[in-house]
Order: structure tokens, then C-alpha cells, then sequence
């Protein structure tokens, strides 16, 4: 069964994240030295006061848990309410030599992808040896909330070209890449939708090496429900990830007794 860690936040995301990876497995320090750590923040509107991105905390967790790498990159790309560094200074208290910033549409060394039909030029950090964590605040959104994360690879400004095919570029996106290998949800707040004109504290992370399977866990707190969610079933069905609830073993604390606050 696919594990999906559900830990509750006491005042401290650092020890929840830190947690959350003893309980599903952390990664050995040998291919943590060996490999770039590329951490997909999501962050749609910088400017906004709907804070619905991860936390400086929640992200400071997952840097905090790779302290062993050489170069932990944080990365957005541009869109058009501005260009992926601008929106990456959300997090610019947590920068340092080896902690970077970085845009992927500036990238002038890429790779060319097939992604649904079309032709992509996408960055080669996605590609090199690489541990690559995809991070996100959780939502109340039938493109869901890890697996949604990836759209943001794509460098070009205006993505909405693409939403027609949205489900089967993000999962050939998240092919093309190698996959993800740490998924953490930043359930600290829950948001009512992706411009989360509603939001509430819930304090909980959620944290799992099956993407897919902490999509589901996501969902099932929040909804809508992920046996119905397409980009959920159609991963699956790729054989991506675990996208049925019962088949998922929830670490941490029971899923039973965290429900209520995500109503």
C-alpha cells in the first residue's frame, strides 16, 4: 500500500515536516549528496492577501530536511501576474548560498519534450540528477492541488493556451520529469478553491512519496471527491500513483480525527 504521512502542525511546521518524512521514509544522506534538490513552490499570485501558498515554515521544513545537499533550488515559472522570481520572493527569507531561487522560463539551457502533442522547450534542471519535491497549500479544486503544481514547469507566460488539455499535459509533464519524489501538502489552512476566496486553520501537513496518493489524501479532506477528480483517476490509470483512498495507509494521525476541521 502507497503511505501518505498525516501529521498535525503544533506551532511548529518544521518538526510536522520533519515528522512527516521519519514516518513515510527519509531519503538517504548518499543520494541527497549526489543530487540537486529542486523544490516546484506553487504560488499563483504573489501580491494577493489570499495567502493560498505554502508557508515560509512549511517550505523552511522541507529545506531544513535536505540540509545535507549541495544546491536546493526553489522554482516557479512566469505568468501573467509576474514573472517567476518576482513571485519566489514570498519565500526570500529562506535564500542563502545554498538555498536559491531560480526561474524556469529565464533558463536558457533546456530540453525539447513532447507533452501532449506539443512541443516544449522545458529546463534542464528539471532533468539532472535531482530529488525533485513538489509543494503546495491545499485546496478545494477538481484539478487538485500536487499534481495541479506541475503546470507551472511549463516557462512560457501564458499558460492558458493550454488548459483545454490541461489533465494530460500535467501527467505528461509529471512523466517527462522522472516523476515526483516528495509531495508535501501545506493543510496549515485550507482554501475554499485555487483564488481561495475562503480559508480556514486547519494545521496539518500532509507528506508522501507517492504524489498521487497525497493528492487523494488532500482530497478526501477537503473534496472534491478524488474517485471523481479526472487528474486522480487518469494518474492512476498510468500507474503513477494510488488514487483510491483504501488502498492508501495513513500514518500519523488517523484521518478520522482530522476531518471535521476541513468542512
Amino acid at each position: 500500500m502507497s503511505e501518505v504521512a498525516l501529521v498535525e502542525v503544533d506551532g511548529d511546521a518544521h518538526a510536522a515536516v520533519s515528522r512527516g518524512l521519519e514516518l513515510v521514509g527519509r531519503f538517504s544522506k548518499a543520494r541527497i549528496k549526489k543530487a540537486s534538490v529542486v523544490v516546484k513552490v506553487g504560488v499563483f499570485n504573489h501580491k494577493s492577501r489570499r495567502t493560498n501558498y505554502p508557508t515560509v515554515d512549511v517550505v523552511g521544513g522541507i529545506i531544513n530536511a535536505f540540509k545535507e545537499a549541495g544546491e536546493i533550488y526553489l522554482v516557479e515559472s512566469d505568468n501573467y501576474k509576474g514573472s517567476g522570481f518576482e513571485r519566489l520572493q514570498v519565500w526570500k527569507e529562506l535564500f542563502s548560498q545554498q538555498v536559491v531561487p531560480f526561474n524556469l522560463s529565464d533558463d536558457d539551457d533546456t530540453r525539447e519534450v513532447e507533452i501532449a502533442g506539443e512541443t516544449m522547450e522545458l529546463s534542464n534542471i528539471l532533468f539532472r540528477p535531482k530529488i525533485f519535491v513538489s509543494t503546495h497549500a491545499l485546496r478545494r479544486y477538481e484539478k487538485g492541488t500536487i499534481l495541479k503544481n506541475l503546470f507551472g514547469l511549463i516557462p512560457i507566460r501564458k499558460k492558458a493556451v493550454y488548459h483545454k488539455k490541461l489533465v494530460p499535459i500535467i501527467l505528461d509533464l509529471f512523466e517527462v520529469i522522472g516523476g515526483v519524489d516528495l509531495a508535501v501538502i501545506d493543510a496549515t489552512r485550507a482554501h475554499s478553491g485555487p483564488s481561495a476566496r475562503r480559508s480556514k486553520e486547519t494545521n496539518v501537513v500532509i507528506v508522501g512519496k507517492d504524489a498521487v496518493a497525497v493528492e487523494t489524501v488532500g482530497a478526501t479532506l477537503i473534496g472534491p471527491n478524488p474517485e471523481k477528480m479526472q487528474v486522480i483517476q487518469e494518474a492512476a490509470k498510468r500507474g503513477l500513483g494510488e488514487g483510491h483512498i483504501d488502498n492508501i495507509k495513513i500514518l500519523g494521525t488517523p484521518i478520522e480525527d482530522v476531518k471535521e476541521r476541513f468542512r
